[in-house]
């Protein structure tokens, strides 16, 4: 292609020789000056009727302003959606770990006041800023996912302590008659019938005949017969080769096969099979072998006091 310019008042002219490249290569340098002389001129006519509020660019403006502000709203209104159903779940969270809280505290023997008091926090203002929505969602994110941790962990730490507390009111450390003067101790002793040496296996709590006799521990009844030597006996198996035996009872308030738990009434003071007057005779067994009951008991003295409460009080109901 040839383009041939002439100069009238110079009486000349100039030939331009443009093969297909150099024709592309203008035809696209022509197209980009015109578009941004266009846009030039657009923004600056669109600029100057918005601030001179011509009316049709006045009117396009509105409505594109109106335009943004509904998506802004629409935006808002899904994130605070979705932030309020976060709150939600938070705060469910929030409330099984102040009740797994409790649990536990009570299961470890501390106060709750103590672990759920505000920590103190405080220090100079250096620098602050509003957060975005990206910032308190991720935040939310981080405390959500530290609550499901914290409430596993609770989970478990209540389930061992759980354990413990099963495992310890499994033995037998509950005075079995409250307020009784200790007769006869474990050991090698004088017999009061033959009076000769002869091993006691147990202890002797004197006590008037229908005096409550309680559960040493929690268990499951093993044993409930009369026997020649015991007279109205029961066993109660605690797990882990462990039975306590009750002997001498005037009345027995439980039979074979019922399960039992901690300071429950078992049983009344008596005097029958081989005995000289009103007492219980309580034995603990390990593996079928007589153990001083007194160092279970001696065990259970630190606990004692809120156990003996509780069953003076289902004594006075009754």
């Amino acid at each position: 292609m040839q383009v041939i310019i002439t100069d009238a008042w110079m009486a000349r002219s100039r030939a331009f020789h443009l093969n297909g490249f150099k024709l592309i290569l203008a035809i696209l340098l022509a197209s980009l000056v015109l578009m941004l002389v266009s846009a030039g001129l657009y923004h600056w006519v669109f600029m100057k009727g918005a601030r001179e509020g011509w009316p049709v660019i006045g009117s396009l403006v509105r409505l594109v302003a109106k335009d943004e502000i509904a998506q802004r709203d629409r935006y808002l209104k899904e994130n605070i959606e979705v932030l309020a159903k976060r709150l939600g779940e938070m705060q469910a969270k929030m409330l099984q770990l102040e009740s797994l809280g409790e649990r536990v505290s009570g299961l470890a023997g501390i106060n709750p006041a103590e672990i759920t008091a505000a920590p103190g926090r405080g220090g100079a203002l250096i620098a602050s800023r509003h957060l975005s929505i990206e910032e308190l969602d991720a935040t939310l994110a981080s405390l959500d996912s530290a609550a499901s941790k914290n409430a596993d962990v609770m989970t478990v730490i209540e389930s061992r302590l759980f354990e413990q507390r099963i495992k310890k009111m499994m033995v037998p450390t509950q005075q079995p008659v409250l307020d009784a003067n200790l007769g006869s101790i474990f050991g090698w002793r004088i017999d009061p019938i033959t009076g000769r040496s002869a091993l006691h296996t147990g202890l002797d709590f004197p006590a008037s005949v229908g005096t409550p006799i309680y559960a040493a521990a929690g268990g499951l009844v093993v044993t409930q017969e009369y026997h020649p030597q015991y007279g109205n006996m029961l066993e109660v198996d605690h797990g882990n080769d462990l039975i306590t035996r009750y002997a001498h009872a005037s009345k027995v308030h439980v039979k074979k096969g019922d399960l039992i738990k901690r300071g429950q009434r078992i049983a009344d003071v008596g005097n029958t099979g081989r005995s000289t007057g009103a007492h219980l005779h309580f034995e603990v067994l390990v593996q079928g072998v007589p153990q001083d009951p007194q160092k279970f008991l001696n065990a259970g003295k630190g606990l004692g006091t809120e156990r003996s409460a509780s069953s003076k009080a289902s004594v006075l109901q009754r």
